[in-house]
């Protein structure tokens, strides 16, 4: 199914009439659940997950047979004031990376068995510097939001996305000082290393920018519109679309959530079919994830991106969907419930 809106107003309308998890397979995977040949809650969020994931696949017996990752690359015009230890070329470098094979996100997708895609979007031609006026049009974030939508498989059951994008983590900064209101500080960290001064500069660019859109402070959308990249747009676009499949998505880090959070504040329960893979080391992220109400499965000091933590969550969720679906009960093993 393509997109099915062209304007923001259209994808907020989509949001609004998405599908909900199917509660007759809820019920039957606890049904299942308090079945099985264990002690009752022993094995703690395992068993939350399965019966979450089973929910939104419509099954009380579900399984993770085709997950997929996506990795999203774009380039931010703000990087003219100096908010990355890193120059945007390098944007372009790890896109070949992806593509080579050769990225930590390639390795962990291998691993997980997970199929991995890679989207540039537009990476001759940054977004604009948003310390002067909105990062993107109407018509270019619907473009990166179409692409996401586009990019996600619909016979996929499980959904990761990762981005790339020298400067993105001022930009998902300035998205949840927009969406959730305090002083840039707050939200601003180090990203790729920057040092005390680049810090610095990162705040006060946060900070111009919310005063450059003051639009993003009372609209989510605008918030993805002015402050956003091409790539948080793609990821929000193709987390709408997991949900529009009934995918389970899985969440990454600091920049992937604040992509996710302008959805979950356009519309009640936007992030229902999601879970959040890991907490990152960026150090907004845990307060990022307790506005958005999403407890980490993981928590390994990572901060690289490209879906990483995300990715190495995969096992988790298939760990949690085996032992439910592959589990005898009680009955089946011959073994006294108590």
């Amino acid at each position: 199914m393509p997109a099915p809106f062209t304007t923001l107003d259209e994808f907020r309308a989509t949001l609004a009439t998405a599908p909900a998890a199917d509660e007759t397979a809820r019920a039957g995977a606890e049904t299942r659940n308090g079945q099985l040949t264990k002690p009752p809650g022993a094995l703690g969020r395992l068993e939350d997950i399965a019966i979450w994931y089973g929910a939104w696949r419509s099954t009380d017996r579900p399984e993770i047979n085709n997950p997929q990752v996506i990795v999203f690359a774009g380039n931010h015009g703000v990087c003219a004031q100096g908010v990355s230890a890193f120059p945007p070329e390098v944007t372009v470098q790890m896109v070949a990376n992806f593509e080579h094979g050769g990225a930590a996100i390639n390795q962990l997708s291998k691993a997980f068995g997970a199929r991995m895609d890679v989207h540039a979007l537009s990476l001759d031609t940054p977004t604009a510097d948003f310390t002067t006026g909105p990062a993107m049009s109407e018509d270019e974030v619907i473009a990166a939001l179409r692409t996401g939508w586009d990019a996600v498989d619909q016979s996929a059951d499980l959904l990761v996305t990762g981005e790339m994008g020298i400067g993105n983590t001022t930009s998902a900064a300035a998205i949840a000082t927009a969406l959730f209101g305090g002083d840039a500080a707050d939200w601003t960290g180090r990203g790729t290393g920057v040092d005390d001064a680049g810090l610095a500069r990162k705040i006060d660019v946060v900070t111009r920018g919310l005063a450059a859109n003051p639009e993003a402070a009372s609209d989510p959308l605008q918030a993805l519109r002015c402050l956003g990249g091409r790539e948080l747009a793609a990821m929000a676009g193709a987390i709408a679309a997991a949900r529009a499949y009934s995918i389970p998505v899985i969440l990454d880090g600091f920049i992937c959530t604040a992509a996710a959070a302008t959805l979950a504040q356009a519309q009640d329960g936007a992030l229902d079919h999601t879970v959040a893979g890991h907490q990152s080391a960026e150090g907004a992220h845990a307060a990022l994830l307790a506005k958005i109400g999403k407890e980490p499965l993981l928590q390994l000091g990572l901060r690289l991106g490209e879906g990483s933590g995300a990715a190495l969550a995969i096992g988790i969720l298939k760990g949690a969907v085996a032992c439910h679906s592959g589990m005898a009960t009680f009955a089946e093993a011959g073994v006294a419930a108590g």
